[in-house]
């Protein structure tokens, strides 16, 4: 008699994940590109025109993520065109962010400028990670990273990054347990 096989454990259900690209970090600061990976994988993302009284601009930080400000200036929707679409495509939702403090005051930049509120929630990935993943979370993210070679630092392809990383802490986690 042959037994029934153990059914194979749930694949992780994966969190929509935000990222913000800024003109650099501490007060004044404000945000350039803001990207998103659905649960489903669809990627989304945009740059941000400046506010007029956005002035604040950091060269290391555009170092890191390639933007100018002349060209958000020239090709970046208003405050209100994101606020909308990011309303409109994640309402409802619960959304994740590996840098919550920094996401969550970018954000509110956003809408407190288009002078609407979010339609969704922000909340730290970390929420989602039990202790042994959090330990586990950066040396994964950077194998990921080796392994998936040198991609541009954008706030889409970051959160791919960080939807891929927790897929591969949770799948670590299973083979553990």
């Amino acid at each position: 008699m042959q037994g029934t096989p153990s059914p194979s454990p749930p694949a992780p259900v994966l969190p929509t994940i935000l990222d913000i690209e800024a003109s650099g970090f501490g007060p004044g600061s404000y945000p350039i590109e803001v990207g998103f990976v659905t649960s489903e994988g669809k990627a989304w993302c945009s740059l941000i025109r400046p506010e007029a009284d956005w002035q604040h601009w950091d060269d290391e930080a555009a170092s890191m993520h390639g933007i100018t400000r002349a060209h958000i200036e020239r090709h970046g929707r208003s405050v209100a065109d994101i606020a909308n679409a990011l309303n409109e495509r994640l309402r409802g939702q619960t959304v994740y962010s590996d840098a919550w403090a920094h996401d969550y005051a970018w954000l509110n930049r956003i809408y407190e400028s288009a002078k609407r509120s979010p339609s969704f929630k922000l909340d730290n990935l970390r929420a989602l990670l039990d202790e042994q993943q959090a330990a586990h979370w950066h040396e994964v993210k950077a194998s990921l990273t080796g392994t998936l070679g040198s991609q541009r630092h954008r706030a889409s392809a970051d959160a791919r990054l960080l939807q891929q990383t927790f897929l591969a802490v949770q799948a670590w986690r299973m083979a553990e347990v």
